[in-house]
């Protein structure tokens, strides 16, 4: 709007010195031969009409500046609004980090202290390192860019050992081949199952609290990715492998298929549907797969004649934003199958949570979520319960539920401090109550 404005006055600066000028030199001719004062008139009727067919031309130049930005305007508030799968799928854009030459070293993590009721996994409660995370981008060739995390530490690992995390190739605009920006771009690597979007947030510096969904669905290993843009609609597939018991090897040919589609009308609403196959599993060999679910992996629940084991799922996400804060919420089935010829160990299993939270004034925010995974025939869900209890298929649960609140001070967008409480019940397949499973937590998580 400044410069439309700044522009405006200077056409008429012109325009008036123009006419200035014109009538000064009229009055100076005028003076000087009264005997030719018809032809002056005539002179000066003919210098006004210009003047008012200039000052027309500078008005409708004027209006169409002024439509041009409001148009600009219009396309940057809807791009603003628009996350698309590109965006959350590529690497980040890391304006902290050091660099080496064309080398970015980047961290996050966490650092915490927890304590849960008698029957959690941290009952005497302990100062822990939530997580410590290092991350290396660099370009290789073109628009081909590197991407790989290493672990110090973990939540779900109950040691120090370092240990690989994503490690991938990126391909960007490969559909510059047709002309047309970010509508296919490749990934081959280590890379996250691309199945529903709390994963996108699980980080310490992402996550408003400090625990997860119950159902907390999130896994990676190696395969090859597209995602992209198609307008308002975004889409990312992947085919990997599914086995995770060394996240190496997998010891069958069936790999895992996963895709996600979403919609992002406007800035204020998005929607996707995800789903997964998980492929057979060998139940000796591999065991485990590489996703988790409940807090643990999924794994073999049949007998000794099982030999493969195999699990789908399906998800829908909804979120809504205002201008200080947003809602979240999802929700999906699955279905875990194998060949076990003494029983059928075939069970459905649901889940769903509904997350929100809401910024208030001086950099607080108040968080809270609800969140519930079940099944009639019962489904490993540790929780924060023990995982020698619940973690395996020696004890399984019918129900889990957890109301987790929490309130946050953000710093900056590289340091935070957190707090939360949680409440957790539910029951086995035998019938026992889960509780005295509450969770209490506070951590400051950081980036650098």
């Amino acid at each position: 709007m400044t410069n439309r404005i700044h522009g405006r006055n200077r056409h008429s600066w012109r325009a008036t010195a123009f006419s200035f000028f014109s009538l000064s030199t009229l009055l100076f001719v005028a003076r000087s031969s009264p005997a030719e004062d018809a032809n002056l008139e005539q002179e000066v009727r003919a210098l006004q009409q210009q003047n008012a067919l200039l000052e027309q031309q500078l008005e409708k130049q004027n209006q169409s500046i002024e439509t041009l930005s409001k148009k600009v305007q219009e396309l940057e508030t809807e791009n603003a609004g628009h996350e698309s799968a590109a965006s959350q799928n590529a690497p980040p854009v890391t304006p902290t980090g050091y660099n080496l030459g064309t080398v970015n070293i980047s961290g996050e993590g966490g650092v915490a202290y927890v304590k849960t009721g008698s029957q959690g996994f941290s009952p005497h409660g302990n100062f822990r390192i939530d997580e410590a995370r290092l991350f290396v981008e660099a370009p290789v060739w073109k628009q081909v860019y590197f991407r790989g995390e290493i672990y110090l530490a973990t939540r779900e690992n109950n040691n120090l050992n370092v240990q690989l995390g994503e490690l991938y190739l990126d391909a960007q605009d490969v559909s510059q081949l047709w002309g047309r920006d970010r509508q296919l771009n490749l990934r081959a690597g280590r890379m996250y199952f691309p199945f529903g979007e709390e994963y996108l947030t699980r980080y310490a510096i992402d996550n408003p609290l400090l625990s997860h969904s119950v159902s907390d669905i999130w896994g990676y290993v190696t395969g090859l990715q597209a995602y992209g843009d198609l307008g308002k609609f975004n889409y990312a597939v992947a085919v990997q492998e599914a086995s995770g018991i060394n996240g190496v090897q997998d010891f069958n040919d069936d790999l895992a298929v996963t895709g996600r589609v979403g919609y992002d009308p406007n800035k204020q609403w998005d929607f996707s549907l995800s789903g997964m196959r998980s492929g057979n599993l060998s139940a000796q060999q591999d065991r485990r797969s590489s996703q988790w679910f409940g807090g643990t992996l999924f794994q073999n629940l049949g007998g000794a004649t099982t030999t493969l084991f195999n699990f789908e799922l399906v998800e829908g996400d909804i979120t809504g934003r205002w201008s200080s804060g947003y809602v979240h919420a999802f929700g999906g089935a699955g279905y875990y199958n194998d060949n076990n010829t003494a029983a059928n160990d075939g069970r459905d299993f649901f889940y769903y949570a509904v997350e929100a939270v809401q910024n208030l004034p001086k950099k607080f925010y108040v968080a809270s979520r609800f969140s519930q995974a079940f099944s009639a025939k019962g489904m490993p869900l540790m929780g924060f319960g023990n995982f020698n209890e619940y973690g395996t298929a020696a004890t399984l649960s019918t129900d889990l539920w957890r109301w987790s609140l929490g309130l946050g001070y953000r710093f900056s967008d590289q340091l935070i401090l957190k707090t939360e409480y949680s409440f957790e019940g539910g029951q086995t397949l035998n019938g026992e109550a889960r509780d005295n499973e509450n969770f209490f937590g506070t951590e400051a998580a950081f980036k650098f």
